[in-house]
């Protein structure tokens, strides 16, 4: 049975993974535009935000042989596939599995 605190807590973490997700698509939104600088406050919080997420999908990339010939950079997209089927699952049969021993 799930109780309030705990329907609370999932719903946080939901939210919370998809803010993350629309941050990385408006990253590539703002690239696609050539808007990705530092002087925009908007712009900067977006790329301080999403750039620890995207800087180890970019050097697994990078690091691969046909990754380092690409011209697109295809983190934002490894990155979100990461986060919906790997990361989100895990974290929330995680969160799942702590509320019954507590």
């Amino acid at each position: 049975m799930i109780l309030p605190v705990n329907f609370a807590i999932l719903t946080a973490l939901d939210y919370f993974f998809e803010v993350i997700n629309w941050l990385i698509l408006i990253r590539v939104i703002l690239s696609l535009l050539r808007m990705e600088n530092m002087s925009n406050p908007l712009s900067r919080f977006v790329i301080v935000t999403t750039e620890p997420i995207l800087e180890p999908f970019r050097a697994l990339q990078f690091r691969s042989s046909i990754g380092r010939n690409l011209m697109i950079d295809f983190s934002p997209v490894l990155a979100i596939l990461v986060i919906q089927y790997l990361v989100r699952p895990l974290v929330f049969k995680l969160v799942l599995l702590l509320m019954r021993y507590i």
